[in-house]
């Protein structure tokens, strides 16, 4: 049964983090009649701005020392998704008490139509805008949000009248979840990632997996084959670009449900076994609605993926440049090095996440000639791939400089890092605008 808000009460209820969650956060209660304050242990410039704008809708903000003070005086609050469980700010509030939810189980409390839930490691964003678009071919008009575009509780306000919300979870999402129960629960995939937060992989998978907690025999889990997942009591359905054994299966360049063709991957946009597992699992989602197979297909075929994600930047010379900066993990780069059919010259690194390169480097000696790498991690990929022709660079446009250097005609340059960018970058989309920056001051200079 779905949990409902906290009765009204005299005391505020607070809200940790001024980011884009903890914003929405605010305005979803404050539109319920609450009275939320904002929280947040940081005092720049940007955040007072940020506290500027909620103090003229008449929401309430603290920073730096003073969101630190008087616990004690909040209902319960809201837990945005950047903020470390760890953190003085989280652990002071419980320790006075206080219950926390997150900004997604807060949503889901306050919603009242279907929600769909995509998680995994990689995968999600791809998915979560294909989804959306075919549902609104099936006549569902539906809402991609979560870590994609805009937070579920912005949704809920600002596109009230959506039949389907389409959720990008992602574990740091789920870790204050007690009642979110999305009517179908996809799993994309699997590997170890955000070690510099959680204590090991089976911290991190539990924090995933959590996903299908509150799901019943009414729902249904869509997962990769092969995925570890717990004695689900929800529908399952599997899907494997690579195995046979999946309701959802790849031959060729074809996918199949049940032995049965349903769509050509190539008419669509979507290249590469990745991509067929991410149409693969959005097809899970039509087949488990029952929606309209055919119209979800056509829909398909006109997709183009995200900015960010084995994007095309540009041809230089006969050399391609792909923008694959959202891949923050090793799965990505090993699913983008293995999509490509060209040489590769690899750029690689950036922030230290507690994980190294080691698993990838037999694929790099078998599929990329040259490796450029960045950020902090540069000197431990080296070593990690000793044997492999590597040159490090000190900012990302070198790095371009480099690979245009050594690249071949008939080969392609991926700038895939394999890890977040916060060493060097505000996130993955700064980063990936910085590369693409880059590509076109070559092409221009050519």
């Amino acid at each position: 049964m779905k949990k409902h808000l906290p009765s009204l009460e005299a005391r505020p209820v607070a809200v940790l983090g001024l980011g884009r969650s903890g914003l929405a956060a605010a305005r979803l209660l404050r539109a319920r009649g609450y009275e939320p304050v904002v929280l947040d242990s940081g005092d720049s410039v940007g955040l007072r701005k940020a506290a500027a704008g909620l103090a003229e809708q008449g929401v309430r903000c603290l920073l730096g020392d003073d969101a630190l003070r008087g616990f004690e005086g909040y209902s319960w609050g809201v837990l945005s998704p950047g903020i470390d469980p760890a953190t003085p700010l989280v652990a002071g509030i419980r320790g006075a008490g206080v219950a926390l939810i997150s900004e997604i189980e807060l949503a889901w409390r306050c919603c009242e139509k279907t929600v769909v839930a995509i998680t995994g490691t990689n995968g999600k964003t791809t998915t979560t805008g294909l989804l959306a678009k075919m549902l609104g071919a099936c006549g569902c008009p539906a809402v991609a949000c979560g870590n994609i575009g805009e937070p579920f509780s912005a949704a809920l306000l600002d596109s009230p009248d959506a039949g389907c919300y389409v959720v990008e979870v992602s574990s740091f999402q789920l870790e204050a979840c007690d009642s979110f129960r999305p009517k179908v629960a996809v799993w994309t995939n699997f590997s170890p990632n955000h070690l510099d937060r959680y204590r090991d992989v089976g911290e991190y998978y539990e924090a995933k997996v959590r996903v299908y907690d509150s799901q019943t025999s009414d729902d249904f889990a869509v997962v990769r084959l092969g995925t570890e997942v717990p004695n689900l009591a929800v529908r399952v359905l599997t899907f494997s670009a690579t195995e046979a054994g999946g309701d959802f299966s790849l031959k060729g360049k074809d996918i199949f449900l049940h032995g049965r063709r349903v769509l050509e991957q190539g008419k669509t946009q979507m290249p590469g076994v990745h991509n067929a597992e991410n149409l693969m699992a959005a097809l899970g989602v039509i087949y488990a609605l029952g929606h309209d197979m055919e119209k979800a297909v056509l829909a398909a075929e006109s997709y183009e993926t995200p900015e960010h994600r084995c994007e095309f930047v540009a041809e230089i010379g006969g050399v391609q440049y792909l923008n694959d900066s959202k891949s923050t993990n090793l799965d990505a780069t090993e699913k983008a090095i293995r999509s490509q059919e060209r040489p590769i010259v690899l750029i690689a690194g950036g922030k230290d996440k507690g994980f190294g390169f080691g698993p990838l480097k037999e694929l790099v000696r078998e599929r990329v000639s040259h490796a450029v790498l960045i950020g902090q991690l540069k000197e431990k990929i080296a070593l990690d791939w000793e044997g492999v022709a590597c040159t490090k660079c000190g900012d990302l446009p070198e790095a371009v400089r480099q690979a245009a250097g050594l690249a071949l005609p008939g080969s392609v340059v991926l700038f895939s890092p394999g890890t977040s960018s916060f060493d060097m970058f505000r996130d993955y989309e700064e980063r990936g605008r910085v590369f693409k920056e880059a590509v076109l001051s070559i092409s221009k200079t050519n």
